[in-house]
């Protein structure tokens, strides 16, 4: 029997529906009041999350790491400072984890009306900067797997800097993402000081002890840059999206989203240029596909389609 296609309201009273079944599941399997305590913050943790950024969702957004511990008088710190008022004012929001240090630096240079801050709560360390503290676009979180969640959901681009092991999971979590489809394309840039050698000793790293063996291709150095230009990374996040604006799977096409269409001789281009991933050489432009009905806000944007 067909399966009947559900859209619009009649699909979001469906997948309210699956979530009461999935919470009755829990109980009827037994689960204890403290796995149902987990399930029930992180639900309202997601459901909070969504509220705050539910009106922004037009506008891109970079999320921004480091450390906590960099000082007002770090270069690190104005270095951050600079970057995020220079992305906002190109039209970009920030997003940081509302705590000090590169954190604070971020929402100091975008300001207040241009940042998002995500709090993790912790006995020690973490507040709510002076800039974001008390603002409806700080949300607090107790677990860091929803925290890390909206990060990345509501991310365009992200930035790194020198940071700790927070720094590094960001970084490392956004490379896996990426690596393996899980997440909408994006630039990730890591960002240092000119003349710095954090990041570029850590790539060193990455070539001497991870590619080497194998263990990652010579094509996951396409997931990131490394640099110490400022107006770089800028570039680097700004002009990602300059023709690309979102993707997504319709049966066994992947399809791009553009903010403008294509020349035809750049579509023959692509799909020469990209023959290995593309069997066919095949680039269609064309309008959205019926089931992209859900996506309203992009239902007017060209595409490009190939298996």
């Amino acid at each position: 029997m067909k399966r009947e296609r559900l859209t619009g309201a009649k699909r979001a009273e469906k997948l309210v529906e699956d979530l009461h079944c999935t919470a009755e599941r829990m109980l009827a399997d037994g689960a204890s009041v403290g796995d149902l305590k987990i399930a029930s913050q992180a639900l309202r943790e997601m459901r909070d999350s969504f509220a705050v950024f539910a009106p922004y969702r037009h506008l891109r957004k970079v999320a921004c790491f480091g450390s906590a511990r960099t000082e007002v008088g770090d270069p690190v710190f104005k270095l951050a400072e600079t970057f995020a008022r220079r992305v906002a004012d190109a039209g970009h929001m920030v997003i940081t984890g509302a705590g000090p240090g590169i954190m604070e630096a971020c929402n100091r240079g975008a300001g207040r009306e241009r940042s998002f801050g995500m709090n993790i709560l912790l006995p020690f360390e973490q507040a709510a900067n002076v800039v974001i503290h008390g603002d409806a676009k700080l949300i607090n979180y107790k677990y860091f797997f929803t925290r890390k969640l909206f990060f990345l959901k509501e991310a365009h681009a992200v930035a790194l800097f020198p940071g700790g092991f927070g720094t590094h999971d960001e970084g490392f979590e956004v490379m896996t993402l990426l690596q393996t489809g899980k997440c909408q394309p994006m630039p990730l840039v890591r960002l240092d000081t000119p003349g710095g050698q954090y990041w570029k000793s850590w790539d060193h790293y990455v070539r001497d002890h991870l590619w080497r063996r194998g263990m990652i291709s010579e094509e996951d150095f396409a997931l990131y840059r490394v640099t110490d230009d400022i107006d770089e990374a800028v570039r680097e996040v700004v002009g990602f999206h300059r023709v690309y604006h979102s993707s997504r799977y319709v049966r066994d096409l992947l399809v791009f989203r553009l903010e403008h269409p294509l020349p035809a001789a750049t579509l023959a281009e692509l799909g020469r240029d990209f023959r290995d991933i593309i069997p066919d050489g095949v680039v269609t432009q064309r309008e959205a596909f019926p089931v992209e009905r859900e996506e309203p806000d992009c239902w007017h944007l060209p595409r490009l389609a190939f298996r």
